[in-house]
């Protein structure tokens, strides 16, 4: 599994488009951060990151899925997970070791960002005054939502052999995971299941944490909702094996 997870992470590390959309993703965030009037810290007057964690999951969106697009997709595509497959590997190792490798990546995207915190905490008055159990909490709820995306991603590279695709399919999974069940909580037909709908959104569980409290339930919910894709993962791909 070890050596899995290595040569996926060396793959990634090695492409360009990995550079290329990390980059991107650095670039706007940076740009909504720090130069456009609606959404800047500076124009907001607090010294507060709630724009970065509010901005941070939108991008996830497209960041995670143009990561995690090529793990089974290429490999299928190029006919080389017939060479990986007959190995000695079960299923669950193939998957955990590029989940793995996905989620190392995501989690070299953020942590550039943490000069944000330097930054705001240079800037506030006091110096250094800034919540930084709130900003722990939400770097948490934020690496747990990159967790919970990337397993969508990988989902959905595993279900085709075309990229493009695979992007297009984790994209708006992950857009109805985080916004869909809180839109629907809203429309007067759900609202006597508002409760439950709220419960299975991303969003509702993201906005908990990151107040700093880390509940159980989330840790749960997240953890679970990282196992269910890849399960469907183990489904897609133990299923093309028959």
């Amino acid at each position: 599994m070890y050596a899995v997870f290595k040569r996926e992470l060396f793959s990634l590390l090695n492409s360009l488009m990995a550079y290329i959309t990390i980059g991107i993703f650095l670039l706007a965030l940076g740009l909504l951060l720090w130069f456009f009037p609606e959404t800047s810290i500076l124009e907001y007057g607090y010294a507060e990151l709630t724009g970065f964690f509010s901005l941070a999951p939108f991008l996830f969106m497209f960041l995670i899925p143009a990561l995690t697009m090529r793990s089974f997709a290429e490999e299928r595509r190029e006919g080389t997970y017939i060479l990986l497959a007959t190995r000695p590997l079960t299923d669950w190792q193939i998957i955990l070791a590029k989940y793995a490798a996905c989620l190392i990546l995501v989690l070299f995207a953020l942590i550039p960002t943490l000069i944000y915190y330097h930054t705001i905490s240079q800037l506030g008055l006091p110096l250094g005054n800034v919540d930084g159990g709130a900003v722990t909490g939400s770097y948490i709820g934020l690496l747990l939502l990159g967790a919970a995306f990337t397993a969508i991603g990988i989902f959905a590279s595993a279900v085709t052999k075309n990229q493009v695709i695979a992007f297009a399919i984790a994209v708006f999974t992950c857009f109805i995971a985080y916004q869909g069940f809180d839109a629907m909580s809203r429309i007067f037909a759900f609202q006597f299941l508002e409760t439950v709908l709220l419960s299975l959104s991303i969003n509702e569980h993201y906005q908990s944490i990151s107040r700093g409290v880390l509940d159980t339930r989330d840790l749960v919910y997240f953890i679970s909702f990282a196992a269910l894709f890849l399960g469907f993962t183990k489904l897609v791909i133990g299923g093309r094996k028959w």
